[in-house]
């Protein structure tokens, strides 16, 4: 990997992170009584679908880092 490649993914995976911790964070932002009516049901569908969508990214790292040879592979040395 160049070391413009490593820059490109700095500079976007810095940009998208901060995005989604602003996105849930507004997500928390939800939970005052006050100003909106939920249920129990809504609160779990909401964290579901996160962890869900965050385990399915992970995953996407976890596989590619086994197609780069970096995962635990076959030696017999």
């Amino acid at each position: 990997m160049s070391a413009t490649d490593r820059e490109k993914f700095v500079r976007l995976a810095t940009k998208r992170v901060s995005n989604a911790l602003k996105a849930i964070q507004l997500i928390g932002n939800l939970s005052n009584r006050s100003n909106y009516d939920y249920t129990e049901a809504d609160v779990q569908k909401i964290f579901r679908a996160l962890h869900d969508e965050v385990s399915a990214a992970k995953k996407k790292f976890e596989t590619a880092q086994k197609r780069n040879g970096k995962g635990a592979g076959f030696t017999l040395e």
